[in-house]
């Protein structure tokens, strides 16, 4: 995305009610506990195992979900909901 058409979008958010994670294409997550993680607007699964979770979040960045005995309790186009013991969430620039 170009810069200029970054700056627009944030000039937009600023000066309306509109939610940033809809305009600016970032991701909205949702912690309860330990025990569920809940991602939207991600761009697909890179990787999953009972340990690790990452999705693509852009071109430029991905997001990795480490724990134990994850399980995908729901996988859509642009959602997850993720069970499991979670330990760390980080975001990864590729």
């Amino acid at each position: 995305m170009a810069k200029w058409q970054e700056k627009i979008k944030k000039w937009i958010i600023k000066k309306t009610a509109l939610p940033a994670d809809a305009l600016l294409d970032l991701p909205r997550v949702t912690m309860i506990g330990q025990l569920h993680i809940y991602i939207e607007n991600h761009k697909g699964v890179i990787h999953f195992s009972k340990d690790e979770l990452r999705l693509a979040l852009n071109k430029e960045q991905q997001m990795r979900v480490k724990g134990e005995d994850f399980v995908i309790k729901t996988i859509l186009p642009e959602e997850l909901l993720l069970e499991g013991k979670i330990t760390k969430v980080e975001y990864i620039d590729v």
